[in-house]
């Protein structure tokens, strides 16, 4: 593991890009609108934290990058049709996602709506035709993203937070909101990675996504922090969005430096659980200081 975190980063950048690419039903066949937009919402942007989280978590368990690009392909079109739905004007109503215009302004809200119920679908597609992983192994990652997803993952936080709207919310109320919303999509992504690789011991698995609750969770806090301190310009979205939608953040609840120290614990905390596996966690844990210290 020689490479720079940063050549590593974009490398693995890269190749999801070109994976997703290849994944995406080309934009010429029909219908050619709708694939379009699919192309559109996907590519050509994002951290692609998700992604990066899965190969560093396949790197750990030895996994194969063939095996890997299904399953950070397909936990990103998961995480890509969740921000074309959260963009529309009946969630969040924004204009701008990754510095462009969101789905539903450029194209339209029906387009947009079937956008990300196509890239669901081709999530579980995706991870269907891994060729790398036997079936057993490919149902066990089909049941681990669809939960992660879904009413007990992150549609269930997404729920609540539609709910919370100008209402205050303790610190656990908060937390269990974000460990849906967005944590259990970024705990899927690490244990996605995982299972492409050969079998973990249980006490192994139990630290892994020990690591990855709390990187989930440092995640979201880093995210609240730049919402009120970053410009719109460096986040390629509205800044400013959660407070002038009156929304509970960690900010609101704890003040900014009583955020700043929580993300500080957490990433501590993740650390933590990566010791045991020395070298082996290197990239995850790159991934859990660029996570806390990011600026977008």
């Amino acid at each position: 593991m020689s490479q720079p975190f940063a050549d590593w980063m974009g490398s693995v950048q890269a190749r999801t890009e070109t994976a997703l690419s290849r994944f995406l039903p080309p934009a010429e066949s029909i219908p050619g609108r709708l694939h379009q937009a699919m192309r559109y919402s996907t590519l050509g942007g994002g951290k692609r934290v998700r992604p990066l989280l899965a190969f560093a978590a396949g790197e750990l368990t030895g996994a194969a990058p063939e095996a890997l690009d299904a399953a950070a392909c397909a936990v990103e079109c998961i995480h890509v049709y969740s921000l074309v739905h959260d963009d529309m004007p009946c969630m969040d109503d924004d204009v701008l996602r990754r510095g462009r215009p969101t789905c539903h302004v450029e194209h339209d809200e029906p387009t947009a709506l079937l956008v990300g119920d196509s890239l669901q679908s081709l999530a579980f597609d995706i991870l269907c035709r891994n060729k790398e992983i036997d079936h057993g192994r490919q149902l066990e990652m089909v049941r681990v993203l669809a939960r992660a997803s879904g009413s007990c993952g992150m549609a269930g936080g997404q729920a609540i937070d539609l709910a919370s709207v100008g209402k205050p919310l303790t610190q656990p109320e908060l937390e269990l909101m974000h460990a849906l919303k967005t944590g259990a999509l970024i705990r899927a992504a690490v244990l996605l990675g995982a299972l492409c690789g050969p079998a973990m011991a249980e006490s192994e698995r139990d630290l892994l996504d020990r690591f990855a609750k709390r990187a989930g969770l440092l995640f979201q806090v880093v995210d609240d922090i730049l919402d009120c301190t970053a410009s719109t310009a460096t986040l390629g979205k509205t800044a400013g969005k959660d407070a002038a939608a009156d929304k509970p953040t960690y900010v609101s609840l704890l003040g900014l430096e009583g955020a700043q120290r929580f993300a500080s614990e957490l990433e501590a905390e993740a650390l933590q659980c990566l010791a045991p596996f020395g070298i082996r966690s290197q990239r995850l844990t790159e991934l859990a200081a660029f996570i806390a210290h990011r600026k977008f």
